[in-house]
C-alpha cells in the first residue's frame, strides 16, 4: 500500500502528467454533464414511462453512458464516428485510391480524417433520423411541428456528436490516453456502480453469498480478459553488423511481438451488428410462417444457443479477417530486410513472410475462439442466475473496451514515470507483454 501511495505522490510530482490528468478530468466531466442535457422540445417524464428500447439499443445505451434512453444531445456519442473510421479503413484495403493516400504520410493521413469526418456527419445525420423516428414516442415531443422538430433535433445530434469527437480529439492531444476509447470507456463504466448496487440489493440476505461468488467470478473473468489483451507471441529478430567509421553498429536481438488478439474488439462489434439481421429479416414473415416467427423469436433472444452458436462462430470468423487486414507479414518482411534484420535459420524475403504468416495463423485461432468464449460470457451469466444488467460486465464489447483503455492508460503513466526516472506502476517497471527492445517493423 506504501508503494501505492508512492506511485501517486509520484504522478502528481511531475507538472506534464498532472495537468494531462486534469485535462482529461475535466473533458470527461463535460462529457457526462452533456450526456443529461434532453434534446430540446422533449419531455424526460414521458420518455421515462414508455421504457427501454430492448435488443441493440440497449448495447449502444451501454457505450454512450445513458445517453441514448435520455435523448440527450449526446445520444449518439461517438458511435456514428467509429462508424465512419470503420468504414474508412476497409476502404484503405479495397480502394486503390485510399490505399494510396494512406502511403502518402503526414498529408495522406489529413486527407483521410477529412474524409472520415465528412462521413461522420452523413452518417450521423442518417442515424439521427432513425433514432428520433423510432426510439422517442410521439407523446414525449412537445412541439407541434413534428417535421421541423425532427429536422432541429437531426441538427443538433449532429452536433452532438462533433463536440464529442471534438472532445476525443482533445483528451488525445492534451490528456492522457486515446480519447475516443476513454469517452466510451467513461460510458461504460458510469453504468458499473448502479449495476452493482443493483445486484447486491436483490441479493440481501439468503442469497448474499451468490453476490460474493458473483464477484468472484467477475474478478477471474477481468484477469482472462487482461491476459488475453496483453499475450504476444515474440519472434526473435537479429540484424547483421555493420562496421561504420571505425565503430560497430547492429548486431543486438530484438523480437517482434505478435499479439494473440491483435483484431481487438472489432471481430464483436461486426459480429453483433449481423446478428439483428436474422430476428430483423424473420420479422418481415413472422406473421405468416410459424417457422419465420420461431427464427425471430430464436435471434431476438441473446441466452439462446442458437444465437451464441453463430455468434461465436461469427466472431472466430472476423478475427481472422480483421487480423489479415491489420497485420502484414509481407510488409514485415520487406521492413525488416530493408533494415538489416533477419529471423535466426529463416531466410529473409519470402521465406520470413510465410514465417510470420504461419506463426500468425496459429496463435490467432485460440485467440479466437478466446474471444468468442468472452463474447459470449454475458449470456453464460445471465442463464447462472446474474442480472441481466450487471451480467454485461461479465465479458463482449464492454468488458474488453474497459480493460484495454486502462491497460493504455496506465502504459502512458507508466512511460512519464520511467522517463522522470521514477519507478513504475508495476514492480518491473513496465506492465507485462510490453517492454522497450522492440522491433519497429
Amino acid at each position: 500500500m506504501k508503494k501505492f501511495f508512492t506511485t501517486i505522490r509520484n504522478i502528481f510530482a511531475i507538472e506534464d502528467l498532472r495537468t494531462r490528468i486534469l485535462n482529461t478530468l475535466g473533458f470527461l466531466v463535460i462529457f457526462r454533464l452533456g450526456s443529461h442535457i434532453v434534446l430540446p422540445a422533449v419531455n424526460p417524464a414521458a420518455l421515462n414511462e414508455a421504457g427501454g428500447m430492448g435488443g441493440i439499443f440497449d448495447l449502444l445505451n451501454t457505450f454512450l453512458g445513458g445517453a441514448f434512453s435520455r435523448a440527450s444531445v449526446f445520444a449518439l456519442g461517438i458511435m456514428p464516428y467509429i462508424s465512419a473510421s470503420i468504414v474508412v479503413q476497409l476502404l484503405t484495403v479495397a480502394v486503390p485510391y485510399f490505399t494510396k493516400l494512406q502511403k502518402e504520410g503526414e498529408s495522406g493521413r489529413k486527407k483521410i480524417n477529412q474524409i472520415t469526418r465528412v462521413l461522420t456527419i452523413l452518417i450521423t445525420l442518417a442515424q439521427g433520423y432513425g433514432y428520433l423516428s423510432t426510439t422517442i414516442p410521439s407523446e414525449a415531443i412537445t412541439m407541434d411541428s413534428t417535421f421541423w422538430w425532427t429536422i432541429t433535433n437531426m441538427i443538433v445530434l449532429t452536433a452532438g456528436t462533433m463536440f464529442v469527437m471534438w472532445l476525443g480529439e482533445k483528451i488525445t492531444d492534451r490528456g492522457i490516453g486515446n480519447g475516443i476509447s476513454m469517452l466510451i470507456m467513461i460510458g461504460i463504466i458510469s453504468l458499473l456502480p448502479g449495476s452493482l448496487w443493483a445486484e447486491g440489493l436483490s441479493r440481501g440476505g439468503s442469497e448474499l453469498l451468490f453476490f460474493i461468488l458473483e464477484l468472484i467470478a467477475l474478478f477471474f473473468v477481468v484477469m482472462a480478459v487482461v491476459m488475453l489483451t496483453q499475450a504476444t507471441r515474440q519472434i526473435p529478430i537479429q540484424y547483421a553488423k555493420q562496421v561504420i567509421g571505425g565503430k560497430v553498429y547492429g548486431g543486438q536481438r530484438q523480437y517482434i511481438p505478435l499479439k494473440v488478439n491483435a483484431a481487438g474488439v472489432m471481430p464483436i462489434i461486426f459480429a453483433q451488428s449481423l446478428m439483428f439481421l436474422p430476428g430483423l429479416i424473420a420479422s418481415i414473415w413472422a406473421d405468416t410462417s410459424d417457422l419465420a416467427n420461431s427464427i425471430g423469436q430464436t435471434f431476438n433472444s441473446y441466452t439462446s444457443w442458437q444465437y451464441n452458436l453463430v455468434f461465436a462462430l461469427l466472431i472466430i470468423v472476423f478475427t481472422f479477417f480483421y487480423t489479415a487486414i491489420t497485420v502484414n507479414p509481407n510488409q514485415i518482411a520487406d521492413d525488416l530486410k530493408r533494415n538489416g534484420g533477419f529471423v535466426p535459420g529463416i531466410k529473409p524475403g519470402a521465406d520470413t513472410s510465410n514465417f510470420i504468416d504461419s506463426v500468425l495463423t496459429r496463435i490467432t485461432l485460440p485467440g479466437a475462439i478466446f474471444l468468442a468464449l468472452v463474447a459470449i460470457m454475458p449470456a453464460l451469466a445471465v442463464l447462472a442466475g446474474v442480472s441481466q444488467q450487471f451480467a454485461q460486465f461479465y465479458g463482449g464489447t464492454s468488458l474488453l473496451i474497459m480493460v484495454g483503455v486502462i491497460l493504455d492508460t496506465l502504459n502512458q503513466i507508466n512511460s512519464y514515470l520511467l522517463m522522470r526516472h521514477y519507478e513504475g506502476m508495476m514492480k518491473s517497471g513496465k506492465i507485462r507483454g510490453r517492454s522497450e527492445n522492440v522491433a519497429v517493423a
